[in-house]
């Protein structure tokens, strides 16, 4: 047996893990698109999950969907990763181009812009849940990721939209 070589028996759950993260990749890279800054980049947050998901694969007891899991710590390693460059005050507005926003100047995709400057303007958890009931999970999924009640999730739901608008006609 080659003393360097990595130990066999853990293949198996490498290749698993690298599955799961291939199949939600887009989902990982969303989120930590949503949380980039001048000083969190978009490569940094992505690795910080990954590094995270891997360190908490072994414990997964898949009680919950796979998508929970991997949103909750996701957003969890985002937000912490934000509050260690807390000292930053600024608000950095989404600028950069993700590859599932074409580049072609049509109506759709300037709108989408907007919205997701106007989401970076929200506080950490309103960005948290908006960008979970914009990939389409339920209330129950929301309150499954975020620690919220399901009553609480609707609440803030509510008021976030509330936001939204009133930020879009002041624009």
């Amino acid at each position: 047996m080659n003393p360097t070589s990595p130990p066999q028996a853990n293949e198996p759950v490498e290749q698993e893990f690298l599955s799961v993260v291939r199949e939600y990749e887009r989902v990982i890279y969303k989120v930590c698109y949503l949380y980039t800054t001048q000083h969190a980049t978009l490569g940094d947050l992505y690795q910080e999950v990954i590094l995270n998901l891997w360190k908490a694969y072994p414990r997964f007891r898949k009680e919950c969907k796979v998508s929970t899991w991997i949103y909750r710590i996701a957003l969890n390693t985002c937000i912490s990763f934000i509050r260690k460059e807390k000292n930053i005050p600024e608000i950095v507005a989404l600028t950069r181009e993700a590859d599932w926003l074409t580049e072609e100047k049509d109506e759709l995709t300037e709108m989408l812009r907007q919205l997701y400057r106007m989401i970076n303007q929200l506080g950490q958890l309103d960005k948290s849940i908006i960008l979970l009931y914009l990939e389409e999970k339920s209330y129950e999924e929301i309150s499954e990721i975020t620690g919220l009640t399901v009553t609480n999730v609707a609440t803030k739901l509510s008021r976030i939209k509330d936001k939204l608008k009133k930020m879009k006609k002041e624009e």
